[in-house]
């Protein structure tokens, strides 16, 4: 699960060092550089490489060093030997406030935070069901029939976690397509269908990295209202928006009217690359929709607080933002370095996180079966386009969280798609 070492080929200095836009030094703190070990550590993203030699780029997973500030953490609590139970500390809620404050510019009511020892798609599964105890009415469901549940909308191509949960939850669902435009997607234009029960968004968009724009998240909302949906926006690479770029928070975006129908759910796991500790945190400010979550959340055993999520969120939240800051200043140098290489092929170029959207055919890949191809001629691994949706296929999707080392064999190997469909050895 190594990544394979690699003679640096992209900018240098004149000393033939990588240069300073694409690496930042141990001594400043954060080495984004070098090859990051993860042998050893049970990483399903480097399952997913299948050979030796293999860089996996399919999961949405970095390849680097998470903050040495949530590892510090880690170790103090660690060595404290009482691993019992915990209470939720209420500073937590703060800590969300203040961060959304410090990094987005808004103002995020305390009493709306739920702090969760779980991760999003948890979250959002049972939120679901959550909304959808209330949009059934009693007087129609017949005993020998299953409850007539009222359809979930998301766009597509989306993150396929959405799909995922609506089936495990056996709910209906329907995907509406994304209009795109020289810019990238769009928000979907005009009415909405309904009746619906919620309204599910990635935000910024997963998997082009688009980040979307503040009026079309508000006339959205306002779309779902009118079809009577909870709108569900899922934020977890907000905070990962590159610079130059300003991420639209769902519930202070909206217009005041529709934000009792606005959820937003997010975590520290992709901001701090720490999802391997399950935990999110969700901004709900209808105090009865909270109430009736969190009642939902006890039901498995789900109650707000956690030991070792608190501990690592705590951290990250406190102490992260200089690590965070590194890290932007390293994926926007990342995401320059491949978009100038692929060109056209980029469906939309990314605005946020480290995510990739790629026109197979453009990259001389067989739409079909793109995946394979790349990973046969290039030893790369990737995200096939229709596990997004409809709108997904002929598509792949890459993750370019790397250290610059390995990035610069990434766009070396890249170089094998203009020599023609040639197996790799």
């Amino acid at each position: 699960m190594t990544a394979p070492p690699a003679t640096p080929t992209g900018p240098t200095d004149p000393t033939g060092r990588p240069s300073p836009a694409d690496r930042l030094s141990p001594a400043d703190g954060f080495d984004f550089h070098s090859p990051f070990d993860r042998s050893g550590t049970g990483s399903s993203k480097w399952a997913r490489a299948g050979e030796p030699g293999v860089i996996p780029m399919g999961l949405a997973d970095m390849d680097l060093p998470g903050p040495p500030a949530v590892a510090r953490a880690l170790a103090r609590r660690a060595r404290h030997r009482a691993y019992g139970y915990t209470v939720c500390d209420p500073s937590g809620r703060l800590l969300v406030a203040d961060w959304y404050r410090a990094r987005h510019g808004v103002e995020v009511d305390p009493d709306w935070v739920l702090l969760l020892p779980c991760g999003p798609r948890t979250a959002l599964r049972v939120l679901l069901e959550t909304v959808l105890s209330e949009t059934i009415r009693p007087e129609t469901v017949r005993p020998d029939a299953a409850p007539p549940h009222p359809p979930v909308l998301f766009p597509t191509p989306e993150w396929g976690g959405f799909a995922g949960v609506c089936r495990a939850a056996r709910v209906p669902y329907r995907e509406l397509p994304l209009p795109a435009g020289p810019d990238g997607y769009r928000l979907p234009d005009g009415p909405l269908p309904g009746p619906a029960a919620a309204v599910l968004l990635s935000s910024p968009h997963n998997p082009s990295g688009r980040v979307w724009p503040a009026d079309g998240l508000r006339a959205l909302a306002g779309r779902a209202a009118e079809a009577g949906a909870l709108l569900v926006s899922d934020e977890v690479h907000g905070d990962l928006t590159h610079p130059g770029h300003v991420h639209p928070v769902a519930v202070t975006t909206v217009d005041p009217a529709h934000r009792h129908r606005v959820v937003t759910l997010n975590s520290v796991g992709k901001t701090f690359n720490c999802s391997g500790i399950p935990s999110a945190f969700a901004l709900v400010p209808d105090p009865a929709l909270r109430a009736r979550f969190g009642e939902a959340l006890a039901g498995y055993g789900l109650w707000e607080g956690g030991l070792v999520e608190q501990t690592v969120q705590h951290a990250a939240l406190r102490e992260g933002g200089p690590w965070l800051d590194a890290l932007l200043a390293h994926l926007a140098a990342a995401r320059t370095r491949l978009t100038d290489r692929l060109g056209p092929a980029v469906r939309s170029a990314p605005q946020a996180s480290y995510l990739l959207w790629l026109d197979a055919a453009a990259l001389g890949l067989p739409p079909a079966a793109a995946r394979r191809a790349l990973l046969e001629r290039c030893g790369l691994e990737a995200s096939a386009g229709g596990d997004f949706g409809p709108g997904g296929h002929g598509s792949l999707r890459l993750n370019y969280a790397l250290p610059g080392s390995v990035l610069d064999t990434v766009l070396a190997r890249l170089g094998r798609l203009d020599a023609g469909p040639a197996t790799r050895p």
